[in-house]
């Protein structure tokens, strides 16, 4: 941890310096668009900061775990029985074939992990392989931060670097929209419902691309059409999909023959993420990675990965198997060790349904375990996560005090990362769509000589 720095700027502050700050900060969130649903994305006034060897160490793990990851959705695009270990609904097994012989599923995807630096100490608990949010208020806010008063006097001592990842988005996008087969300048619609809280960062996104010269459009999915070979939406042509909504509930709104899909069966439309992206955002996806019957899918590196940053994960089911080199029943060992476990659905997000182990009664336990031997379920391991101080205007004063802090690093083309959305949080959950969450831009530092 780069305490020096921290203490660094932290020294910066005192209750008028926050005051003012605050203001500065607060004053800004809403006109650029800095807020989730109702709530300011942000309340610390303080960012994040990474030494630079520290984020290399993360990029690299990272990247060799993606490795894994794409041998594995290819293994289970091709094999039937190591599919079936991610328990895939009737629809997700139809549409992945849509995606068979192209190229890759993702523009951009997304780990999180919780990282104690000062240990090398990185475990990730979760791949956003579909949807994965949160790029634009990081650009948008690492460009706030930057014209804060403490910022301004905190880089006499360091050298601060911010990751910008819109333009990557885009030049991704684009790369992909070649690879497809079209040609020119898209016209993009961001598709997602019309009442999600995220639509404030999807108005930041399109604003960007068409900043950078493409029509860009926001669009529910019950707004398009699918007619004379084109996607529409109202009178706007659209050539890509940039796919904010989730297909599970795309499916449960429109059903299997919605605009969409026809478009997509049809090439008339290029989407990103695709359809098989969905494989790896399911929860049991780190089961596999984790899960000894998949150890021969994997090379030594890695396996060396796997060991060192996945947690134990395995699918909620009547079986033996490992934990810690030693055969377990599974079932009864879950029952027994709630202490040290999480449960989580399958295919949900923002946190529902996760039932944390050391905070659950053993009665909501055990309702939970039955649960999950009738929906889909995993089982994951506690890790270790990491609290850091962070200063906020409380009561107008200078308050600075402890959250949870996690790291979430962004991927682009499947294989590259650049860029990281961080959490902060009072609570073990941290996750801004479950209400308990504040996001932070996140620098890179170099000390000044």
């Amino acid at each position: 941890m780069p305490r020096e720095a921290i203490e660094r700027y932290h020294g910066l502050l005192n209750d008028q310096v926050a005051a003012d700050t605050s203001a500065d900060l607060f004053n800004r969130l809403k006109p650029l668009s800095l807020y989730f649903g109702d709530r300011p994305i942000c309340t610390v006034i303080r960012p994040h900061f990474y030494l630079l060897e520290d984020w290399q160490y993360l990029k690299h793990e990272t990247e060799v775990l993606l490795g894994a990851f794409a041998r594995m959705h290819a293994a289970c695009i091709e094999q039937v029985e190591l599919r079936a270990q991610l328990d895939l609904e009737p629809y997700e097994e139809a549409f992945f074939n849509l995606d068979i012989g192209s190229a890759v599923p993702w523009t951009t995807s997304r780990l999180d992990s919780f990282y104690v630096t000062a240990e090398r100490q990185l475990h990730f608990v979760e791949y956003n392989a579909e949807t994965p949010a949160g790029m634009g208020y990081e650009d948008v806010l690492s460009e706030l931060f930057m014209t804060l008063e403490p910022m301004k006097q905190f880089q006499q001592y360091y050298a601060v670097q911010s990751m910008p990842m819109l333009g990557k988005l885009l030049a991704v996008l684009m790369r992909g929209y070649k690879d497809w087969g079209g040609h020119g300048l898209p016209q993009i619609a961001i598709v997602d419902w019309s009442h999600v809280p995220t639509l404030n960062e999807h108005a930041i996104i399109g604003r960007y691309f068409e900043r950078h010269g493409m029509k860009a459009m926001l669009v529910d999915p019950r707004n398009l059409e699918y007619r004379n070979g084109h996607l529409w939406a109202g009178g706007f042509r659209v050539d890509m999909i940039y796919k904010r909504v989730l297909c599970t509930e795309l499916v449960r709104q429109m059903g299997m023959d919605n605009p969409i899909v026809r478009a997509i069966k049809d090439k008339a439309v290029f989407m990103s993420n695709s359809f098989s992206a969905k494989l790896l955002a399911k929860k049991a996806s780190l089961a596999l990675l984790s899960d000894e019957r998949n150890a021969h899918l994997f090379d030594e590196e890695q396996l060396a990965a796997i060991h060192a940053h996945i947690p134990w994960t395995r699918k909620v089911s009547e079986r033996k198997t490992t934990y810690q080199g030693k055969e377990v029943d599974l079932l009864p060992f879950i029952v027994e060790h709630r202490d040290r476990l999480v449960l989580k659905p399958n295919d949900e997000y923002g946190g529902k349904g996760v039932v944390i182990g050391w905070e659950a009664s053993a009665e909501e336990w055990n309702e939970t375990i039955q649960q999950a031997l009738t929906d889909s379920y995993v089982v994951q391991e506690k890790v270790s996560v990491i609290y850091k101080d962070f200063p906020a205007l409380i009561d107008g004063k200078l308050n600075i005090s402890s959250r949870f802090v996690d790291a979430n690093p962004y991927v682009f083309d499947g294989h590259t990362v650049h860029g990281c959305l961080t959490r902060l949080s009072s609570v073990a959950l941290l996750n801004v769509t479950a209400g308990g969450g504040s996001v932070v831009p996140t620098f890179l530092l170099q000390k000044r000589s």
